[in-house]
């Protein structure tokens, strides 16, 4: 029996995130304001009284889930993960939960990582899709098939993949894909083609960012977005960190892996329930629990 600590991604924010804690802990409150003074603007202000458009910015939206998942789990540090994984920009959360990176030097990559994908945005629009009840394969095979950028980018659950692109390039998907009898092709309200070959001016600056900071050796496995496996090695690491904003998030695959690993037991740390709900449709018989 083995626990796992999993921790969220983008679209998990909410206005007053993270408060409870604050006003809870002496501890919480020492992060928090730490967290302001690194980044050089009050990113708390934000998120306990900032609106709902306020806090879907990529630049404000990445830091605030990072260190809301960073509070949450310092709160029950008492537990050590057997494993760690987190969804997109939760890999960051799952590095600081293994000792790979410290707090502050991974809420510089984030921030790094926000400013870099947001500059990405401008400069090669394009958006993003959730495709449901087509199995993934066929799914993939479609995007291969469109005669412009498309490319799968979230494994989310079976029967649930968001695909991301060129404007056009997801359009021309969603039609093909629900010609092929996808029950939907819902396109997202996202600023860019995030883990797709649009993002390759964000890799390259996040890349200069990365390869300045300190990694050390995990001291759990570290199952990353991009290769789906269990990894314990600092160089490898950083360098699927690099990978993953253009390529895909493979989390069916991921939680697949660490429940063949052994994993019985999935704790979702930081806001929102999002993960929870997948895990529980890729392993059944999983126990999943969330700290928010």
């Amino acid at each position: 029996m083995k626990h796992a600590y999993v921790f969220p991604g983008q679209g998990s924010q909410f206005p007053g995130m993270a408060k409870n804690h604050y006003d809870q802990s002496a501890f919480a409150k020492k992060i928090v304001e730490q967290a302001n003074e690194l980044l050089g603007f009050r990113l708390s202000d934000i998120m306990f009284s900032g609106s709902e458009e306020d806090l879907r910015r990529t630049d404000v939206t990445q830091p605030a889930i990072f260190l809301h998942s960073i509070v949450a789990y310092k709160s029950i540090e008492g537990v050590k993960p057997d494993m760690v994984a987190g969804h997109s920009l939760g890999e960051f959360s799952a590095l600081v939960a293994a000792g790979v990176l410290s707090f502050e030097d991974a809420l510089k990559l984030v921030a790094a990582r926000a400013s870099a994908m947001q500059h990405a945005c401008e400069h090669q629009p394009g958006t993003m899709a959730a495709i449901l009840g087509l199995a993934d394969e066929r799914v993939a095979e479609i995007c291969s098939q469109i005669d412009d950028v498309v490319v799968p980018a979230n494994y989310n659950c079976p029967g649930q993949l968001v695909i991301s692109g060129s404007v056009s390039g997801i359009e021309k998907a969603c039609a093909a894909l629900k010609e092929a009898g996808a029950k939907r092709a819902l396109v997202l309200p996202v600023g860019g083609a995030f883990h797709s070959p649009l993002m390759k001016s964000a890799e390259e600056m996040l890349k200069t960012a990365i390869q300045s900071a300190s990694f050390y050796q995990p001291v759990c496995p570290v199952y990353q977005n991009v290769v789906a496996r269990a990894i314990m090695n600092a160089d490898e690491i950083k360098q699927n960190l690099i990978n993953q904003l253009t390529g895909p998030v493979k989390w069916t695959q991921t939680i697949q892996a660490m429940v063949a690993d052994g994993a019985t037991q999935f704790t979702e740390v930081g806001p929102g329930k999002v993960l929870q709900g997948l895990i529980q449709k890729i392993s059944k018989d999983s126990v999943v629990a969330s700290v928010g």
